[in-house]
């Protein structure tokens, strides 16, 4: 179903929305909380938790982009569960394999006032360094770093090999540390 219509579906209260949601975006809504919590149970309690939040958001939210919209409440609910459940318990893991993989290219997590403003210019720089990536590399690097994908994944989704998905992301990791320092931005 179009986007366009489960939005205004949205905008009705029409619960059918949750349904044609669940179809058009769910198996991609879960894969993103499974790949970050590597627990079946906990990335579907992501997913309802993200469709309640976007239930309750819209309207007056209107996302230019219902499915990164929807990506993206899913992702950062992963993230906070995962934070939470590994909170007492620092091990290993695949998303500390990715936080550690960024580590050396993005600057740390924001908390006051200032480091937020300076979040927001690190946003729109990392945006902008992103657009400028062919193609490929931008894939790899979305699929990797924002949702969660495996190595094996990267390489089946691009039908590249994993040699040619590293080098990608190695290169990606660091065109983004040379662009991030050259807009003054410490890594």
């Amino acid at each position: 179903m179009d986007e366009r219509v489960i939005l205004e579906m949205f905008c009705r209260r029409d619960e059918a929305a949750l349904i044609e949601v669940r179809r058009s975006y769910g198996l991609r809504l879960h894969k993103t909380a499974l790949n970050i919590l590597q627990n079946n149970e906990d990335a579907e309690e992501c997913v309802n938790d993200a469709l309640l939040r976007a239930w309750e958001a819209i309207p007056p939210v209107l996302p230019e982009k219902l499915g990164a919209y929807l990506v993206k409440i899913v992702r950062n609910l992963a993230l906070n569960r995962w934070e939470a459940r590994t909170a007492s318990k620092r091990g290993g893991g695949a998303t500390n394999l990715l936080l550690d993989e960024l580590a050396e290219s993005v600057p740390t997590t924001a908390y006051t006032p200032e480091e937020a403003l300076e979040a927001s210019f690190v946003t729109a720089a990392i945006n902008n360094c992103l657009s400028n990536m062919k193609r490929p590399m931008r894939a790899a690097f979305v699929l990797r770093y924002f949702h969660g994908e495996s190595i094996a994944g990267i390489c089946k989704h691009l039908q590249i090999s994993e040699s040619k998905t590293k080098s990608l992301l190695h290169r990606a990791r660091k065109i983004l540390r040379e662009n991030l320092e050259k807009e003054g931005i410490n890594v």
